[in-house]
C-alpha cells in the first residue's frame, strides 16, 4: 500500500520561509564581508598587485621576517 504525502500546514510553511530567509540573509552578509577580502583580489589581480606594491614600499622583508 503506497504512503500518501502528508499535507504541510500554513504555519509550518511560514516557519520554513522565515528560517530560509534568515539563513539566506546570513549567507549574503558573510558573502558581502568576504568580497573585498578574498574575491576582489582574485578577480582584479593587476589592481591588487599595484595596491600592494604601494603599501609595501620601503619595507624590507628580511627585517620583518628573518630567514630560517
Amino acid at each position: 500500500r503506497p504512503r500518501r504525502p502528508r499535507a504541510v500546514s500554513a504555519g509550518a510553511m511560514a516557519g520554513l520561509s522565515r528560517t530560509l530567509g534568515i539563513f539566506g540573509a546570513f549567507v549574503a552578509v558573510v558573502g558581502a564581508a568576504f568580497y573585498p577580502i578574498y574575491f576582489r583580489p582574485l578577480l582584479l589581480p593587476e589592481e591588487y598587485k599595484k595596491e600592494q606594491s604601494i603599501n609595501r614600499a620601503g619595507i624590507v622583508q628580511e627585517d620583518i621576517q628573518p630567514a630560517g
